[in-house]
């Protein structure tokens, strides 16, 4: 690798050639503060926190663009650069909703920690009229406060170019300007696909996820009701770092015991429905291989895609595996299979995830979500809301033991866990799929590799019992919709695809913990959140979806087999071919 030679505040420091001041000064252990960076997706230097003195240059330079060269002097804390980034943050309040105590992000806040490490409190030096916006909470996951936007466009730059949407940009010009939806029209009223990821780099507490935390509490005060829970696998890669834990810390005891202490009467493991889902799965995809089914066949685990799906590839839907989501199938196996076992009353039964995903909150509604007669799921809850909602009950997280999830449906294999990761749902369904094919345990490959990793777009081969099988994964819809156009073009041929709506699987769901962005910029959380479920994979005694025990009794008493017209009554659902230029204004 090609070095260049500089001085960031008088240390020797050699930076990879084409690197930024800010680059470079992280390998010097210097911090450079940033309000709107993002590495490779918002790289515009406009909130202007990041200036730093370059000896020679002519004013200040943005450290987050500003390409080093060889023999260059860098300043990044004199006197200048020190009161011009105070006087920009007195700018920034000057025109920001101060309800600090209230706010979603007390304690978490990019714009208050540099205020605190800066010295600059709220002051009347720059006094004057105040933007005054309503808040937009049309959608059905989040609600937008753009009083207390600080016009960074981290929002915008993820949502055009990760997620390829585009259905939030800046609005108006000047003073005026607003990060809105087109017209200023709700986001509803956009192909919003609810995935989050908007809400999981914004600095402030400018874009929020609706809680369901008062509903849950109220229905578990209810003496009429029993109020189960789920959690997702992701969700014990990351709840941690909540608590002062490090990123890609298991932290799944402590989860199981925290949410028994809020109340919740049984508490399962998503797992299990997950291990659900691959046994539904494998069984759909070796059926349309053998009978000439449409192919490629397409997984449905991730609410964002499917809405990506329905909106700009409605031809595609056909080509969705009619299996639901393992939220949603553990939902429908807790209000028949569970409830019938309890003696309960599906009308009486509340069910509740804990999800990395805040397009799971849309989900809820969905038709043909409801085997048993009522809605499968009643409340989806974030990672970050349970964080909030364990604080608020007054629960010492650290302190709590760890405790296992309660049975039947607490039960979940190693390929269950990975589901949180891109690739996971492929290489869980490979394994069970190939075991189908060959019946033979010991010689069915456990760990598909070429599958793994945080590449946007994956491909592979397989040969199984004569059968070759092509495969792609995809995560963040922006690789989705490169990987569909090939597809749609018949420039490749797969018989099963994956695809995630957040890049890098649900451990990076837009429901998970916010990262300050000096983190993000420089650790990838979505591979060290993702180790932390490979790591279970791989200690779990039992790796295959099939082996699960407590599934094989599910078919066993209930289901009879895959694919079972009983089956597809509870477990599977159908689409909705949308497009994006139906939306009429």
């Amino acid at each position: 690798m090609e070095t260049v030679n500089i001085k960031i505040n008088g240390i020797d420091v050699a930076a990879p050639k084409n690197s930024t001041i800010l680059e470079a000064a992280k390998l010097a252990n210097i911090d450079i503060p940033t309000l709107c960076y993002l590495k490779d997706i918002n790289e515009i230097g406009a909130c202007r926190m990041c200036v730093v003195e370059v000896k020679g240059a002519r004013g200040l330079a943005a450290a987050c663009v500003y390409p080093v060269n060889e023999g260059m002097e860098v300043f990044t804390n004199t006197p200048k650069v020190l009161d011009y980034r105070k006087t920009t943050l007195k700018l920034i309040l000057s025109d920001h909703k101060m309800s600090c105590l209230s706010c979603v992000r007390s304690g978490n806040c990019e714009l208050l920690e540099l205020c605190r490490d800066l010295g600059v409190e709220a002051t009347d030096e720059y006094a004057g009229v105040k933007n005054q916006f309503e808040l937009d909470t049309t959608a059905v996951h989040m609600i937008r406060d753009n009083e207390k936007c600080i016009l960074c466009r981290r929002c915008s730059a993820v949502c055009e170019k990760v997620q390829g949407i585009g259905v939030i940009g800046a609005n108006e010009r000047g003073f005026a300007t607003e990060m809105t939806s087109p017209f200023g029209l709700g986001l509803a009223t956009t192909s919003c696909v609810n995935c989050g990821q908007c809400i999981a780099v914004c600095p402030v507490g400018a874009i929020y996820e609706k809680t369901a935390a008062d509903e849950v509490l109220a229905a578990i005060n209810n003496p009429e009701k029993h109020v189960v829970v789920q959690a997702a696998p992701a969700v014990r890669a990351a709840l941690g770092e909540e608590f002062g834990y490090e990123i890609g810390t298991n932290v799944q005891g402590k989860l199981a015991a925290a949410l028994r202490r809020i109340g919740f009467e049984k508490v399962f493991d998503t797992n299990f429905s997950a291990d659900l889902t691959i046994m539904e799965e494998s069984n759909e995809l070796l059926e349309r291989i053998e009978k000439g089914g449409k192919l490629p066949l397409i997984t449905s685990c991730s609410p964002g895609w499917i809405n990506y799906c329905e909106h700009y590839f409605p031809e595609l839907t056909e080509n969705l595996s009619s299996c639901k989501s393992p939220q949603q199938m553990f939902g429908a196996v807790a209000k028949t299979y569970y409830a019938e076992k309890m003696g309960w009353d599906p009308k009486d039964v509340v069910c509740v995830s804990i999800m990395p995903c805040t397009a799971k909150k849309g989900e809820l509604a969905r038709d043909d979500q409801n085997a048993a007669g009522v809605q499968d799921v009643d409340y989806s809850m974030t990672t970050r809301e349970l964080a909030r909602l364990i604080k608020r009950m007054g629960i010492d997280f650290k302190a709590l033991p760890d405790e296992g999830f309660d049975s039947p449906l607490g039960s979940g294999t190693g390929a269950a866990v990975i589901f949180g990761v891109t690739g996971g749902v492929m290489e869980a369904a490979l394994r069970t799929a190939v075991w189908k094919l060959t019946g033979e345990k010991d010689g069915t490959p456990i760990e598909f590799k070429e599958v793994r990793g945080m590449e946007g777009i994956k491909e592979a081969t397989y040969e199984v019992a004569g059968l070759k099988v092509n495969v792609a994964v995809a995560s963040g819809l922006a690789n989705a919709n490169k990987l569909l156009r090939k597809i749609e073009s018949g420039e490749a041929n797969y018989q099963f695809v994956e695809i995630m709506g957040c890049p890098g699987g649900c451990v990076n769901g837009g429901g998970q913990p916010q990262v300050h962005a000096r983190i993000r910029n420089f650790t990838d959380i979505r591979a060290e959140r993702g180790k932390a479920l490979y790591s279970i994979d791989e200690k779990n005694t039992l790796r295959f979806s099939h082996e699960n025990p407590d599934v094989q009794a599910l078919y066993k008493e209930y289901l009879e087999k895959p694919g079972s017209h009983k089956a597809h009554e509870i477990l599977h659902t159908t689409y909705v071919k949308k497009k994006v230029h139906d939306y009429k204004i």
